[in-house]
């Protein structure tokens, strides 16, 4: 089980406020094989090099702190989206470490020709865009721009919290089980009103699903190097 998006580091964003939090976090998120820790970066706020000290500084807390047998831990960011962003220099250490796996967090409204050209130059430039918390852009954009995104070969990242909610959850599944959702992530930002809800989900994809699409998620895992095949 990967996390592929979470705010666990301390101190960064809005998610974990502390060290202490971060801890009970992931005493709550039931034995993943890896969590991608994502805080957001937003360019018209930060420059890359503050938010990567700041971004180091919560993660040499944090692994001080970790006890033995914690889950494996990737760095990376959520990239909100800003025009110009193709042509950033800086995107390659925002990338999840040791991939070209850019998180990036698509505009809360609808899209212009712009946001999906943006999207195709990243692909260009050898980065691969993952969309982030897909269905929260649906309201605004609808279910052609999931086929748009496709079309891009833009990846797919959806919460946990959609396969759990009663409106959200059949929709959710129909995409995973035809192969349209590359990624799940919790979004989990502290243990409260945003908990670390991910092998909630996994256990009920599986009990819905099957093992299938489970399986699919693990293996794409493994083609850029998130996890080992034996892990598969």
């Amino acid at each position: 089980m990967i996390d592929f998006h979470a705010h666990l580091l301390p101190g960064v964003d809005d998610g974990s406020d502390s060290v202490e939090t971060s801890l009970r976090m992931l005493e709550r998120w039931g034995d993943p094989a890896l969590i991608c820790a994502t805080p957001h970066f937003y360019a018209d706020r930060d420059d890359p090099e503050r938010f990567l000290r700041r971004r180091a500084g919560a993660w040499s807390a944090l692994s001080d702190a970790l006890p033995e047998g914690s889950p494996a831990i990737r760095l990376g960011a959520e990239v909100h989206y800003f025009d110009g962003m193709s042509r950033a220099e800086a995107l390659a250490a925002l990338c999840l470490e040791g991939t070209s796996l850019l998180l990036v967090e698509l505009p809360f409204g609808a899209w212009t020709r712009r946001v999906y050209t943006e999207l195709e130059q990243l692909r260009q430039r050898g980065f691969v865009p993952v969309a982030a918390h897909v269905e929260r852009y649906l309201g605004w954009n609808g279910s052609e721009a999931l086929s748009a995104l496709e079309d891009r070969e833009i990846l797919l990242q959806c919460n946990a919290e959609w396969f759990l909610s009663r409106p959200g959850a059949r929709r959710a599944m129909r995409l995973l089980e035809a192969g349209r959702v590359q990624f799940l992530g919790s979004d989990a930002h502290n243990t409260d009103a945003r908990p670390p809800r991910l092998r909630e989900a996994w256990e009920r994809i599986e009990r819905k699903l099957g093992r299938g699409p489970l399986d699919r998620l693990a293996e794409t895992a493994a083609r850029f190097g998130l996890i080992t095949e034996e892990s598969v």
